[in-house]
């Protein structure tokens, strides 16, 4: 009896899979989109489960396999799930007809405090959020911010100098303590030398790290919302009263004294004070609590921390690389020395040419994040392919499948930094290392100002060596960011007078 109940749910479970993956395959082709029978079920998560590659490798692969198409249906469980590999559906998707894909597709718990962010908010709260948030941002507010991002350059020079063991291997580390210290220092204000071995960095780690456990919550978040709310499932519950606590302690505090700081907590108190956020098309309100201000620094810490790390690796990595292109950044950031006596500015960060275009191409290469997602959430057609896409329809778009197609970029996989010299020379709709249209990044701006003021002290100090075990790059299935395993860099002090 009990083996003819096994072998009854046995079937039966074997009967729903073919049904699901049979249904998602008729989906497409019912509109004239071209299927990825690999998976039928699970799709690009499935692939990612069962082989060794990373999320973005295996989107790339599905990418160059359709070469002649618009998009690619995929397994997606019960959600409608597609691949976008056309350039005038991209622009589509992520500006011209942003209203119909303005979520970014996972559904959050409620209650999940720290997840009510920029990040996961979705319509109208998202909309009201980001105009609150957008002042920290600006030309004007960066340029008062920049003796911050300053000050954590010039420490963690001098934390390295006093710490030799972290020049010889594990650069990433090195760099993520250093975006750590900056966005610590500006978010919160935090600019002791404890920094450097912040709770706050230990916190960044652990959230983000790939875990069995880590990556189910994602995979319920992601296919199936009923289940995330049934269970109530929530992504960072373990870091509340730890992070929530804190940006309390520093609101309070903060309110306290007078003068200002132009950091985030600035941005908090100001808005407290003037009171309940309201869009006046919707008559939307939000109060501005410390727990949705806690939500907000949450999601400004985390994306100050891994992309911008990440970022500075790449650029990093390939000037290790390119020795010439190396000597090439060497001689204008001392020549920029030079001129201003050691006194870095904003201006001069910001007038840096070839600094510039180092960082363009690097992330170009190696984008902080290889995947986008977006999902719709109103009716609409994709212009090319007159594809039909239903509200709730998951879409990826592959940027690093992009970053590094010929079609796009002459020659991917060569390092030219004057790819970037003109707007004229590279593909800006197939550009988006920083994420596209009314979503990109907010902190784009304060993520490649943080990224040059690193490199502009490191490289003033140091020169760089590339160490690889292999021919060619290669990736961590865990990894959910573009950065090789199997690469370091190594931290070589600069014998130049004054240093």
């Amino acid at each position: 009896m009990f083996l003819s109940i096994i072998l009854l749910l046995s079937v039966s479970c074997w009967v729903l899979i073919y049904l699901i993956g049979r249904n998602n395959e008729n989906y497409w082709r019912k509109r004239g989109v071209k299927f990825h029978n690999k998976h039928k079920v699970a799709g690009i998560f499935g692939e990612v489960f069962t082989s060794d590659k990373p999320i973005f490798k295996v989107a790339e692969n599905i990418y160059k396999q359709y070469c002649d198409e618009p998009a690619v249906g995929l397994g997606g469980f019960l959600t409608p799930t597609l691949l976008v590999r056309d350039e005038t559906n991209l622009q589509h998707i992520f500006q011209t007809d942003f209203q119909s894909f303005n979520h970014r597709g996972v559904e959050t718990s409620k209650g999940d405090l720290l997840a009510d962010n920029l990040l996961f908010m979705r319509g109208n709260r998202w909309k009201l959020m980001r105009q609150s948030m957008t002042p920290m941002f600006t030309s004007a507010k960066l340029k008062k911010m920049f003796y911050i991002m300053d000050k954590s350059g010039k420490d963690f020079i001098s934390y390295l100098k006093h710490n030799p063991e972290r020049l010889n291997g594990n650069a990433y580390d090195s760099l993520t303590t250093f975006c750590c210290a900056a966005i610590g220092a500006s978010v919160f204000g935090v600019v002791s030398e404890s920094v450097f071995e912040s709770p706050f960095l230990k916190v960044a780690r652990r959230v983000v790290k790939q875990t069995f456990r880590n990556n189910l919550k994602a995979a319920i978040l992601n296919f199936s919302p009923w289940l995330a709310k049934t269970l109530n499932i929530k992504l960072f519950s373990n870091y509340e009263d730890f992070f929530i606590g804190a940006v309390k302690r520093m609101i309070r505090q903060r309110e306290k004294e007078h003068g200002q700081s132009h950091d985030f907590v600035d941005i908090c108190v100001n808005l407290q004070k003037n009171g309940t956020l309201k869009d006046r098309e919707t008559g939307l309100v939000l109060v501005p609590t410390d727990e949705l201000l806690s939500g907000q620094a949450f999601f400004f810490f985390l994306a100050g921390v891994e992309p911008s790390a990440t970022a500075l690796m790449a650029c990093l990595l390939q000037l290790g690389k390119h020795p010439d292109h190396l000597e090439k950044l060497h001689k204008e950031i001392d020549m920029v020395h030079d001129k201003l006596n050691g006194k870095l500015t904003f201006e001069s960060v910001m007038e840096m040419e070839y600094l510039d275009k180092v960082l363009c191409e690097s992330v170009r290469i190696l984008p902080p994040v290889g995947l986008l997602v977006r999902q719709c959430v109103k009716n609409t057609v994709l212009p090319t392919g007159n594809i039909k896409i239903d509200e709730g329809t998951k879409i990826f778009a592959p940027v690093y499948a992009m970053h590094n197609d010929p079609k796009y970029f002459p020659n991917p996989d060569v390092f030219d930094p004057e790819r970037f010299a003109s707007e004229s020379t590279y593909n800006g709709h197939m550009y988006m290392p920083f994420g596209k249209g009314n979503r990109l990044c907010i902190g784009n701006r304060f993520a490649q100002l943080q990224v040059k003021t690193g490199l502009i002290y490191f490289l003033r100090n140091f020169t760089v060596k590339t160490i690889i075990d292999g021919d060619e790059f290669k990736y961590n299935k865990k990894q959910g960011q573009v950065r090789p395993c199997n690469a370091d860099v190594k931290f070589i002090p600069r014998k130049i007078t004054g240093l």
